[in-house]
């Protein structure tokens, strides 16, 4: 008998549903909120209200562009954090309302194990997945991971961030440029026209796999400052080659730590995630340190880096097929490792 699962995802600004059968993705549907954009950052409450006004839609939406009823879903998965309490609360009480009314389980999912397990969404069932146990390195806005997968509930933080994750030096570093919220991709744009050599940024030196992006933030403030100084036009006249050698510095940082856990596990398999992970320099990085190495590596569409439902309703998939559901008591979480 057939496993359809819906994936509900809210746990930042983008509302989402995706629909699985068997493992097999039927629908994405991603509703996205501009408003953001003139704050130079997420704002909770308008994050909150915006998820109200569309979750019904998107679900729906998901529904239809997946060719079944809703009375054909085996399971509703769940994003139950980590996140934003207000946005979270949003996808939780829509998931557990729509569960009591089709009367069919519920499963919560860990947004970070969904990040991990994007490599396992299948949009033709003869997709090539990731084989146990492999190393995974999460990079988002808000975590910076490195992640030994055993299984899809076995998952060792081998390292972590000890202070800010890559994705907020990317947006941070960003927004002292003036360049509009979210600055990573524009960072990534501009970083392929300018000199990746031109700058030098301040490198940690943490011991062991966690990380810090903190100091690389500190330095490249203190570039800005010190030749604007001299030059008010400085920042124009260099953007491509600041933001080239801005992010040739983090992924120096990522790859360091990402090799590091290879020689410590031996692993034969590297997987990327996290919004992070659809930044154009550490794809290649990635991709190319694979090659040399002769590891297998996995590195997923763009549409799986950012927040979306699939990975919620993959997650979501494995959790049923071994019947662990979540109790309608169950309350969002704010924060929270794998």
């Amino acid at each position: 008998m057939s496993v359809t699962v819906l994936g509900i995802e809210s746990s930042c600004d983008d509302t989402s549903a995706a629909v699985i059968r068997d493992g097999v993705l039927l629908s994405n549907v991603i509703a996205s909120q501009d408003v953001h954009a003139e704050y130079g950052g997420v704002v909770p409450e308008l994050a909150s209200r915006a998820h109200q006004q569309n979750i019904v839609p998107v679900v729906d939406t998901a529904l239809k562009r997946a060719g079944i009823d809703k009375h054909d879903l085996s399971a509703i998965a769940f994003t139950r954090g980590p996140g934003l309490l207000g946005s979270l609360h949003v996808g939780t009480s829509f998931a557990k309302g729509l569960s009591l009314g089709l009367r069919v389980p519920i499963v919560d999912v860990n947004h970070l194990h969904g990040h991990v397990l994007s490599h396992f969404i299948r949009r033709e069932e003869t997709d090539v997945v990731p084989e146990y146990p492999f190393l995974c390195l999460l990079v988002s806005g808000g975590n910076s991971q490195l992640i030994l997968v055993r299984n899809y509930n076995d998952m060792e933080i081998l390292g972590r961030t000890i202070d800010d994750a890559a994705g907020e030096a990317f947006d941070k570093c960003a927004k002292v440029m003036g360049l509009p919220y979210p600055g990573g991709p524009h960072i990534d744009r501009l970083a392929a026209e300018g000199d990746a050599s031109k700058f030098k940024f301040a490198k940690p030196h943490i011991p062991g796999l966690d990380y810090s992006f903190s100091g690389l933030k500190t330095s490249f403030l203190y570039t800005l400052r010190d030749n604007v100084k001299l030059d008010p036009d400085f920042i124009e006249k260099n953007l491509a080659d600041l933001a080239a050698s801005l992010q040739h510095t983090i992924i120096d940082i990522l790859m360091d730590k990402l090799d590091k856990a290879v020689k410590q596990t031996g692993v034969r398999t590297v997987a990327i995630g996290g919004g992070v992970s659809a930044n154009s320099g550490v794809r290649d990085a990635v991709a190319a340190y694979c090659q040399r190495r002769g590891l297998t590596a996995f590195i997923p569409p763009r549409l799986f880096t950012t927040d979306n439902a699939a990975m919620v309703a993959i997650a979501g998939y494995y959790k049923y097929i071994d019947r662990i559901f979540c109790r309608y008591d169950q309350v969002p979480y704010a924060r929270v490792g794998v």
